[in-house]
């Protein structure tokens, strides 16, 4: 299963337009899709607006492969549960967002190599396909609360 989520700011129609394109090409693929109401209707699969917290933990959980906008929230989760994630950050110059912050989270992950970024459309499609199903790997897995290190260092510029 293919989880695929936009978080439930704005839109993100370049990302669901992509996804049932490929969707089209894997009609036995299930995909799960959360995405904010857009002008763009989906040809290949339902998409839910909104899910709850524990719907969300349950298809990270279940999903063989994660699809992002560059959210933190999904970001880390993925990173949390050791999914393998691609990530595509929405763009200022599209109306995406109010900024490019998605664009450099999307770049510095992507330059410590902990998750598989599409800076676009023909990008997303041919990650998609350059690893459905047999490359599929998480590229790096962080714990679920800081580490000692971490935790010293505030504590340290805390006092």
């Amino acid at each position: 299963m293919i989880f695929v989520t936009t978080g439930t700011q704005e839109p993100f129609d370049r990302l669901i337009e992509t996804i049932d394109d490929i969707a089209g090409q894997y009609p036995g693929l299930t995909f799960v899709v959360q995405a904010f109401s857009s002008l763009y209707k989906a040809k290949n699969f339902d998409v839910l607006e909104f899910i709850s917290a524990a719907d969300f933990s349950s298809y990270m959980d279940k999903a063989d492969l994660i699809i992002s906008h560059a959210g933190m929230g999904t970001i880390i989760s993925a990173l949390v549960e050791n999914k393998p994630i691609i990530v595509m950050p929405r763009l200022l110059r599209y109306n995406e967002h109010r900024n490019e912050h998605q664009l450099a989270t999307a770049r510095k992950f992507d330059a410590l190599g902990y998750l598989h970024v599409a800076y676009d459309e023909h990008e997303l499609m041919a990650k998609f396909i350059t690893m459905w199903p047999d490359q599929l790997k998480p590229l790096h897995k962080i714990g679920n609360s800081a580490s000692d290190t971490l935790l010293d260092s505030l504590r340290t510029f805390i006092e």
